[in-house]
Parts: C-alpha cells; structure tokens; sequence
C-alpha cells in the first residue's frame, strides 16, 4: 500500500497540497478533467514549475475569472492552464453556507469516495465555524473556504489523493506563525480561530515558529485532520519519490512550501489495500435511566447520523447493573452527539476518543433469485472477495412483494451469489 508522509515544516494551504500531489506526479489534466463534473464555473486553473528560496516544485492556483491574478502564463511542458467559464450553478463569485456546497458536491458526478471526502473536510470546517460562531454546523456562512478557488483547492485536494491510488497519508509536527491574520471577521491573532478548533476537534498539537505570517491555514487544517492518520516525525521512508507544493508568500525564515513524500510499506509485512479513517467514540456510563428512554436516544443517534449506537451491560460502583452506551461517530458529529447524550440521558459527563478503523473496500452486486434480484455487499481485501452479504433492505423488499419469509430470500441470495462467483 502506498504511503503519502506532508512534510508541513513550513505549513499547509489548500493550493500547497494540490501542487505537492501534482509534483509526485497526479495528471494534470485528468484532475481538471474530474474538476469539471463540480457545477462551479467563472474560474481557471494554473500549474507551473517555480521555485521558493531555490527549491523547485510545482505551483498551483484557482483564479476567479474578473480578478486579477498577476500570473506568469508561461508553462514549462506537461503543465498548462485550463479555463472553464461556464455558467451552471455555483458560478457567482460570492461566498456560500455549508448547506449549499454540501449540495453542491452531493449532487455532483464526482465519484463516490471523492464525494465522501470533500463533504467530511467541510464538515470539519463548518462544525469549527459554528463553535467560534454560536451557530449550528449546517447554518454556517463561509467566508474565506466559501469562495470558488477554496472549493476547487478542497475538492481537488480530495480528487488528487484519488487519482495517486488514495494513499495512507501520514504529517509533520504542525506549525504557524505568529502575528494576526486579516479575515471577514476583523483581525485575529494566529494561529486563526477556525485552524484551532479544527485541530482541536482531532486532539492534534500545534506550535508557532518565529515566521510573522499565517503558515496553516483552516483549509490546510482541515485537509490534514481528515486524511492524516498520524502527526510526527517520519520512520522508516525507503525510495519515496519526493514533491514539492509551492506557497505564493516570500517567508522570512524557511522555504515556503510542503514537501510530500510518498513511498510503498516496506516493513517486512504484507501491505493490504483496505481503506482506513478515524471515527469519534462516546462513551457513558449508565445505571438511572428508563429503558424506554434508553432506545429512543440510540434511535435519535442513528438518525442524526451515528455511524452505529449500542449499550453493553456493565457493573458500577456500589455493585449496581448499569450499561455503557457507546455511540460511533465522524469526528465533525461528535459535538452535536455529545450534547444528545448529556440532554436526553442521565449522564454528567462523556467520555470522547479518536480511533483508527481499517475497512474493507465495499460493491455490491445484484444477483438473480426465484424471488427476484437482490443486492449483494461485498467487501475486496487485496483484490478478493472475504466477505458477502445480502443487502437488508433489498432483500425485505423482495421478500414483501414474493411474500415468503425474509431468510429464504436472504438464503437464496448467498446461494446465487456463491453460483455466480464459483464461474468466475
């Protein structure tokens, strides 16, 4: 499996990160290509080799179409700049609240996981907004990541990862500078408010070198709380190929740019291509609460978005039977599930953890059975197949229209897909 470790000594911003996976060597035209099927139009794109402080590296911008760019036009071969003028939604040059670019991404033809992705890093951004803010996530207005060219560096961020084989990524120690930052909401001292709650939220650490100026900013924040799996110095890199984002600031003190190294695991074992990412986990213990009372709430987490909700049976203090409800979560749901649970239970207090997950990657398959064609979820490890199930809610609705019992028909979808694959 491939590694891709951001060296952010110097930071990270959004166009950073796209020009380091271009330099590693992400096609330009094919990420312009997938940038397309975003409906946001009134804006070009330029790629060009450059230098900061003698170190070369590939230099990406997302330029409104009617503002001034100052950008040399000149492109070395295998670079070049695109113009897309149309004029679908999302044109205007205005900024947008979360609601509307999450629609904006959902209803894109972006694949899936890229999809996934770009919502989860607004997310972060706007769960971080709506705390400094007093709002809730979803009325969010954004300002700054609002506009057209952070949309594009987001979304092409999310898109470059995809096209380099979506790598385990891997970062630095971060770092900021100090001094303010002029933002929509006055001047602000770094690191900015938005880049704090946002590492704030992932539990991740953050120091300030002597650069008088902005180093990461939200967007870089975000980008790194969603895909980075880890903070701290590299280990055991062998034959990485090495790539350079370029900044547009002159810095005071060090390079400004992100170096990103991107290497296969070579520890010895077996690298495996499953998907990884990190879930929040809430966990309360219980022992004064109606059963009643205890359902509805793991319903209503599962309703406003838990990826799962239980409770297990526990013994507590002074020996009473109690149990310790758990509640599985994106790291951006965290907050408005911790409140559920201190609002609608009897707990005083939960506790929170980031954890790793490794995940199989998922299709599904229809296949054919007496009763009617069914879908099948398959989970790939490697390139085969270890896990097959009939999908729930296909299968009741087969077994409703045929009117025979669910498990037959979840039997027969197992055998037909068994058929299928011994074919193979």
């Amino acid at each position: 499996m491939k590694t891709l470790y951001l060296d952010v000594f110097s930071g990270l911003a959004g166009d950073m990160f796209v020009g380091a996976l271009l330099d590693l060597g992400v096609d330009f035209r094919a990420l312009e290509r997938e940038l397309r099927r975003l409906p946001v139009g009134g804006y070009h794109l330029h790629v060009a080799r450059g230098k900061k402080s003698d170190i070369e590296g590939t230099k990406f911008d997302v330029h409104v179409d009617g503002e001034e760019c100052g950008h040399d036009h000149s492109h070395e071969q295998g670079h070049g700049h695109a113009h897309d003028h149309g004029h679908g939604p999302g044109t205007d040059h205005g900024h947008r609240d979360h609601a509307a670019i999450r629609k904006l991404i959902s209803e894109s033809p972006l694949n899936d996981w890229v999809k996934e992705k770009s919502l989860a890093v607004f997310a972060r951004l706007a769960v971080a907004e709506g705390k400094i803010h007093g709002v809730p996530p979803d009325r969010v207005h954004f300002h700054e990541v609002g506009g057209v060219d952070s949309i594009v560096d987001i979304v092409g961020a999310c898109i470059g990862l995809d096209l380099l084989g979506r790598p385990r990524v891997l970062a630095g120690t971060l770092v900021d500078g100090t001094g303010f930052v002029r933002c929509a909401h006055g001047r602000m001292p770094l690191p900015a408010p938005a880049t704090l709650a946002i590492l704030g939220a992932r539990g991740v650490g953050i120091s300030q070198c002597e650069e008088p100026h902005e180093l990461l900013t939200p967007t870089g924040a975000a980008l790194l709380a969603e895909f980075a799996e880890s903070f701290g110095p590299m280990r055991g890199v062998v034959g990485a190929r090495v790539g350079y984002g370029l900044g547009t600031r002159e810095n005071r003190t060090r390079p400004n740019v992100v170096r990103a190294l991107l290497w296969d695991e070579a520890d010895g074992k077996a690298a495996h291509d499953w998907e990884t990412d990190t879930v929040a986990v809430l966990e309360t213990n219980i022992d004064d609460l109606n059963p009643e009372i205890l359902g509805h709430v793991l319903e209503k987490a599962l309703r406003l978005g838990a990826l799962d909700a239980f409770h297990t049976p526990v013994q507590m203090k002074k020996q009473r039977p109690g149990v310790l409800l758990t509640i599985l979560c994106a790291e951006g749901d965290a907050d408005s599930l911790t409140e559920l649970l201190l609002v609608e239970t009897s707990a005083f207090g939960v506790r929170r953890t980031v954890a790793g997950r490794c995940k199989l990657r998922r299709a599904f398959e229809e296949v054919s059975t007496p009763y009617g064609k069914v879908k099948v979820k398959l989970g790939r490890l490697d390139g085969r197949v270890v896990q097959a199930a009939p999908e729930y809610e296909s299968c009741r609705s087969v077994a409703a229209q045929s009117g025979v019992p669910l498990k037959a028909v979840y039997e027969a979808a197992h055998a037909a897909w068994l058929a299928t694959a011994r074919e193979r």
